[in-house]
């Protein structure tokens, strides 16, 4: 995969999208090519958090722990980021991502996007739009969640 392939694929993630081309060319630059055999794990749950990775090929799976043991969550594909949380606040890793199958990623350190986010302020300023636009859509879907279960409870109550 040539530079402008990364770059053309930081692109298409709405996280990177406002960015402009020469500044997601620098982020390709110092991200490198991982790739992971199926069931191979990329990061565990509760490990510290150093980078994210985008999906360029095969499919991975986030898994959380609990009481009755881990629970797939998501289901990742081409052009999808996990751990993005970890490039921007110091919290341990909050699920497992495994590899589904044979699976092809784009690692993008913490220090890198860090570097880039400090010389380019504007770059902040656009991936704050979009994790606004992200809590807002999940403040949306919890909402929905929280009025379902109330509608359980209370069926469940009567019945």
């Amino acid at each position: 995969m040539s530079l402008q392939d990364d770059v053309d694929v930081l692109r298409a993630i709405p996280l990177f999208g406002k960015i402009e081309p020469a500044k997601l060319k620098l982020l390709a630059f110092t991200s490198e090519h991982l790739e992971f055999e199926k069931g191979e794990t990329l990061f565990k749950q509760g490990d510290p958090g150093d980078a994210a990775y985008i999906i360029l090929d095969g499919t991975a799976d986030i898994l959380v722990d609990t009481p009755r043991g881990p629970v797939a969550v998501a289901h990742l594909v081409r052009n999808d980021v996990v751990g993005e949380i970890a490039i921007l606040c110091d919290v341990p890793r909050t699920a497992t991502v495994v590899a589904g199958s044979r699976l092809a990623t784009l690692r993008v350190g913490k220090d890198a996007f860090f570097n880039l986010v400090t010389q380019f302020p504007q770059v902040g300023v656009g991936i704050m739009s979009e994790l606004a636009h992200r809590l807002h859509q999940t403040t949306v879907n919890l909402t929905e969640a929280s009025t379902k279960l109330r509608q359980l409870e209370q069926e469940g109550g009567h019945a």
